[in-house]
Formats: structure tokens, sequence, C-alpha cells
């Protein structure tokens, strides 16, 4: 079983239809969680999910349905609980879910300005999740900033944020950080609705 959900935030759609529940979904064992961040891995991911014999939740951001990806002719599959290491770098390690990708490229751009090298993880499912490659990452760089769109109490970013912390915390050189949604209910005024979420600034 294969269920398919859409999330789509600031478009004064208020509480109904803001939220990202797939944290509430990760605390079920049995569950698989995948959150794809571009056309070639959503149609990878979804493949896998389809042959999978375990039930599959798909969390699919409306912020990226209008992207495109090249897609290759032939066939392929994602594995599950295999992330994607984006950006290669020495300073920073930034874990970054779904289309918040977005907003952790472009900070990497203003910040290699700056000569800083952040080194960006797309986690791609985050049941399974690949803490062995976030782990690696983090005993580079040293600091980890977490960028989620969903409410930050009890969520991915704080399931990542605490195994870093058990498993890795000799390797931290400073407080992990997340970037994510303030946690209260969404307005329906778009000028009120834009500040709370995550954004290229506050990574």
């Amino acid at each position: 079983l294969v269920l398919r959900a859409n999330m789509i935030y600031g478009n004064g759609n208020a509480a109904q239809h803001s939220d990202r529940p797939y944290s509430m979904f990760m605390h079920m064992p049995g569950l698989k969680i995948m959150v794809p961040s571009s056309a070639y891995d959503m149609k990878g991911l979804l493949k896998t999910a389809i042959r999978d014999d375990d039930p599959v939740m798909s969390f699919e951001d409306v912020a990226l349905w209008s992207s495109k990806s090249e897609i290759p002719d032939d066939e392929y599959l994602i594995p599950f609980g295999k992330a994607d290491i984006k950006l290669s770098g020495s300073d920073c390690t930034v874990v970054a879910i779904g289309a918040m990708l977005n907003h952790a490229q472009a900070a990497a751009e203003q910040l290699a300005r700056e000569n800083i090298k952040i080194e960006i993880i797309d986690p791609r499912t985050l049941s399974p999740l690949d803490s062995a490659t976030i782990l690696e990452s983090v005993k580079k760089t040293g600091r980890l900033v977490l960028v989620d769109c969903a409410f930050g109490r009890c969520s991915a970013a704080s399931e990542i944020a605490a195994i870093v912390s058990e498993e890795g915390f000799w390797d931290l050189r400073a407080p992990i950080v997340r970037v994510t949604t303030q946690n209260t209910h969404i307005p329906f005024s778009p000028t009120m609705e834009k500040p709370l979420y995550p954004s290229k600034d506050k990574v």
C-alpha cells in the first residue's frame, strides 16, 4: 500500500491545510516515510515504494510540483534509507527535508561568497533514516543545522538532533540548530503566515 499526501503552505490556507504531519507517522513502527525533493527522486522513490511489501507514505511538497529534473529513460530505483549528499562542504552539515533543500542551497551560495562551505544532505526518506551518512558528515564538519518545514516540537528535525546528540556528541563543536516552523497555529493572513516558516535568511 502506498499513500500519497500533498503538503501546501504560504498561500493563506490556514491551519487545516498547512501541516507537515510526517513526524507523527514516523512514530509508528512498520510505516515507511518518503519526502522527495525533486522529480527525479519522486520517480525513483515511488517505484521503490510500489515494490515494497510494507506500507509507504509519500509526503510531497506542493511547492515542488512545478519543478523539473532530468529523468533518464532507463529504469531506475532509489533505495529507501539512503540519503543524498547534494553539496560537499567542511564547515557545517545542513540536513534539509523536502522543499527546504531549496532554502539550504540558496543559503549555501550566499555563504560560499563568505568562504563558508556547508555540506547539504537530503535524507530522502525519514523512515528508514540514513543516520550513518548524517553522523559521518557531522564528524567531518563539527556542526549541524536541521531545516524542516514541520513544527519544531517532536519533529523529524528533533529526532535527527537526538540521534546526533546520542551518537555523535563528541564530534560536535557547536550546539545543534533547528530551523523549523514556529509552534503556533498557522494564521489565515499571508503576511502573518510567511514569517513562521524556514527561509534562506533563517538558514
